[in-house]
């Protein structure tokens, strides 16, 4: 089950995101949530916002993603270009506990089946994200320039009418 997140979700987040940023670090990936990213200050804004989702199962978190209902000015500039330039959701700091086979393909299915556009960023060497994107039907629109100066490859799913 996928739901919005509560701040009593807060301490198991913050675990994901930690066991999330290790898990990078040892597999080719150290520089992309680097520094503690994303701080507990970003967790708590989502969740007072209500774009923090959690996905449950046997009455354990065992991922959480940010979902953008209208979009993220982050993917106004692209160096490329991007499928469609329709209404959009944007997801962002998808990450797993890595206790739940799947997880994060459920979390971005979810974001898919309610929106049907959505687009996406990750860094060059987030190789099992990057894998993920592509074989649920993203494609690789470009690169943007995250809020930090970094450059992200940017993702598009557009479902076809």
């Amino acid at each position: 089950m996928i739901r919005i997140a509560d701040f009593c979700d807060l301490q198991r987040v913050l675990e994901i995101y930690s066991t999330a940023r290790k898990f990078m670090s040892e597999n080719g990936n150290p520089t992309q949530w680097a520094g503690g990213y994303p701080q507990k200050s970003l967790v708590e804004s989502d969740i007072e916002s209500g774009y923090l989702h959690v996905l449950e199962a046997d009455g354990k978190i065992h991922a959480v993603f940010a979902l953008l209902p209208n979009g993220d000015s982050v993917y106004d500039k692209i160096d490329g270009k991007w499928q469609n330039d329709e209404p959009y959701a944007a997801v962002h700091r998808v990450a797993s506990s890595g206790e739940l086979r799947g997880a994060g393909r459920k979390c971005l299915c979810y974001a898919i089946d309610r929106y049907g556009n959505v687009k996406i960023d990750t860094h060059r060497d987030n190789a099992p994200m990057r894998h993920v994107l592509l074989s649920l039907g993203f494609c690789e629109c470009g690169t943007v320039t995250i809020e930090n100066g970094e450059k992200r490859i940017a993702y598009q799913y557009a479902r076809t009418k």
